[in-house]
């Protein structure tokens, strides 16, 4: 590999570490400010760079913003929704499903998706419809999950599988924001709540 191929992988590193540390921090302002309070400076500011850089990156705050719902979402895939497609059983699924959730929702960046969802409901912008979107790729999951488990009477009839999916990450939601900071029970909690959604015994959840 000559001089000049490597100052280009260089190069191109040290443009997606800028682009990470500015995406994890407009992230955590998103989260604790939302849209509208947020301040592109202090974002540039809080992860270590100058205002030129994060334009040198992202054209405005809109661009950022949809930047950031989409480096979320993948990291919540990485990060949760991996493990969910590696079980088999649909109840293990879901149970691993709310388990990650509630991991992955300790991390400040991670109610960047609920935070819009409130601030952007009932409007039609281009932000408000990429979270949507990624809701909708999670409510369609859990509707084939259940769908799944009632299919190999693992988890027992009832209201149609959308209205329970779409209970199911209500209830996930509200538990994770309502147990923020107690790290010792809000995994199992989590998947207690998601348990008695399904139609499930909450109780023979244990902890791992």
């Amino acid at each position: 590999m000559g001089d000049e191929t490597r100052e280009r992988l260089t190069q191109a590193d040290r443009r997606l570490r800028t682009r990470t540390a500015l995406l994890e921090s407009a992230a955590r302002g998103l989260s604790r400010y939302g849209y509208g309070n947020l301040v592109l400076e202090q974002v540039a500011k809080d992860a270590g760079y100058t205002r030129g850089a994060l334009y040198h990156q992202f054209k405005d705050k809109q661009d950022l913003t949809l930047a950031v719902t989409e480096w979320v979402y993948e990291t919540w895939d990485q990060e949760v929704g991996q493990f969910v497609e590696q079980e088999q059983d649909p109840v293990a699924a879901l149970l691993t499903l709310a388990r990650g959730h509630a991991v992955f929702c300790r991390r400040d960046i991670a109610r960047v998706a609920i935070a819009l969802r409130l601030e952007f409901s009932g409007q039609d912008h281009p932000v408000g419809r990429s979270v949507e979107e990624g809701y909708a790729t999670l409510i369609t999951l859990c509707e084939r999950l259940v769908k799944a488990g009632r299919k190999a009477a693992t988890i027992p009839s009832g209201p149609p599988a959308r209205t329970v999916a779409l209970a199911f990450v209500g209830a996930l939601e509200g538990t994770v924001i309502a147990l923020a900071g107690q790290v010792r029970h809000d995994e199992l909690l989590a998947a207690r709540t998601a348990a008695g959604v399904l139609g499930l015994d909450p109780l023979t959840v244990t902890r791992h």
